[in-house]
């Protein structure tokens, strides 16, 4: 019984803090603290500086080629590849074409950039395995989801050059400000030069910012009467999203001889939110965006209690 409470507490003392930081921006928000411009340009400002800055921190202070673990990075590649598939059949339910991208992408596109490092770094105080996760899915996800959102976009008279979404998913990828930041990090760490004290202290005071002020911009995003349109459907995405995932692929995990922080970015990837970009995604992309918004609302809402479920059988069984 004692040992119930302790990884009851644990579990707690992971993911509280970091919903309790989203409900905090949603209360600004209420409180005209914050505004929608502010929060936009917020969300760029940690997405474009200062989670680069923290992947950055973390890896090119690590020894680098001890670190790499080309098992993880493939697992969490070919378990993301999987995913996609199965919200593809997912999707397959859904009568109306048009919103079937909208579905396969919410359904499995995780926050795993800023969800991965804040749970990652909150328990383990670094974030090297989640950046290690990034490498393997964030590429993956910006790609399936342009495809996706492009072939099933609504027919709105407007031509779609393959070519050129190809292009531009490309240099998407490629000039992704967290991707910039993980291979600037590498890099740095395989040249093995020391870091200056006014650029390591520089650079860990923009890393120390990312978590608190990404979940703060998370929280005033978000908008409550959207989600009452598509529930049904998008209840389903949150079970597929935050439960199916994870008891399909933490056991494999598991029975490969992942543990700890691996299991922590391993789950993180799994079973954390829908992202918010999809949400600007979809709607570049030509779609309404309704059932992205709910999605991302419901998942996020409803992952505090299953992230929380997950650790908490997690450390029981003396994974992490």
């Amino acid at each position: 019984m004692h040992t119930f409470g302790q990884n009851l507490v644990f579990s707690l003392n992971a993911t509280i803090p970091i919903f309790l930081m989203m409900v905090l921006g949603w209360i600004f928000k209420k409180v005209n603290l914050l505004d929608e411009h502010t929060t936009q340009k917020l969300n760029q400002f940690v997405f474009k500086a200062l989670l680069p800055a923290l992947l950055f921190m973390d890896l090119s202070t690590a020894d680098f080629k001890s670190v790499w673990d080309t098992k993880f990075v493939l697992f969490c590649f070919f378990a993301t590849v999987l995913s996609i598939c199965i919200a593809f059949g997912f999707s397959l339910f859904h009568k109306d074409k048009a919103e079937r991208g909208e579905i396969i992408q919410a359904s499995y596109r995780s926050s795993a950039a800023i969800l991965g490092i804040a749970f990652v770094n909150n328990i383990y105080g670094e974030a090297t395995m989640a950046a290690l996760m990034i490498v393997g899915t964030v590429p993956l996800y910006n790609i399936i989801a342009v495809i996706v959102l492009s072939f099933t976009a609504p027919d709105n008279g407007v031509k779609r050059n393959p070519k050129q979404l190809f292009l531009r998913t490309l240099k998407d990828v490629i000039s992704n400000p967290i991707i910039l930041g993980i291979a600037a990090g590498i890099i740095w760490s395989l040249i093995d030069i020391p870091q200056p004290v006014i650029m390591s202290k520089s650079i860990s005071y923009l890393g120390s910012m990312a978590t608190p002020l990404s979940l703060i911009a998370l929280g005033a995003s978000f908008k409550f009467g959207e989600a009452k349109d598509k529930l049904p459907i998008s209840i389903g995405i949150t079970v597929i999203k935050l439960i199916i995932f994870c008891a399909i692929f933490l056991p494999i995990a598991i029975k490969l001889g992942f543990r700890g922080e691996k299991l922590i970015a391993i789950l993180v990837m799994l079973g954390s939110a829908t992202t918010g970009s999809s949400f600007v995604m979809s709607r570049n992309m030509g779609h309404s965006g309704t059932i992205t918004a709910c999605a991302v609302m419901l998942t996020t809402l409803c992952s505090a209690f299953t992230l929380t479920l997950w650790l908490f059988i997690l450390k029981t069984l003396e994974y992490i």
